[in-house]
């Protein structure tokens, strides 16, 4: 909390003010982090005029954002977040927050909870994908990224059917 108070310009006593513990202030990191991944994503994709562009749009933020900030990225889907079950709790609250802006986009003739599982797997695979990305010391083109996995979800999009 030392190091905090200090990068902050603040003292300690003045950020337990603020955050009662760590793992509040560890909390509010991740609140903080995952609402910022959402308003890129939202921002990305609110003005896309077709679905296709909709897709595209969203993969691309995604990877810009993950490329821009890798620490977030680490920190929101790092394996130490999952072991804690409060912690794990707000990563999921997160992925559901995607999977649920996702969902009602999905144009397929299928029911709510076929699109749900839809996006849910499209969430899933960003994020593995973005986890090798950030586990390579390589950098990578976010903009080309996203339109690869982009092209994957809209092909696979375009053969759903209900079942």
């Amino acid at each position: 909390m030392n190091d905090v108070a200090d990068a902050a310009g603040v003292t300690k006593p003045v950020l337990y003010q603020h955050f009662a513990s760590k793992r509040a202030l560890y909390q509010a990191l991740l609140e903080e982090v995952g609402a910022s991944l959402r308003t890129a994503i939202t921002k990305a994709t609110v003005e896309a005029s077709t679905p296709r562009e909709q897709v595209e749009r969203g993969f691309a933020a995604w990877y810009r954002w993950i490329n821009d900030e890798r620490d977030g990225f680490r920190l929101l889907f790092g394996s130490g977040t999952r072991r804690d079950s409060g912690f794990a709790a707000t990563v999921r609250g997160v992925e559901d927050a995607l999977a649920g802006a996702i969902a009602p986009l999905i144009q397929a003739d299928v029911d709510a909870d076929h699109q749900r599982i839809l996006a849910w797997g499209l969430v899933g695979m960003a994020e593995a994908s973005a986890r090798r990305l950030v586990a390579e010391p390589v950098p990578f083109d976010p903009e080309r990224v996203g339109h690869q996995l982009a092209d994957l979800a809209w092909a696979g999009l375009r053969g759903v059917r209900r079942i």
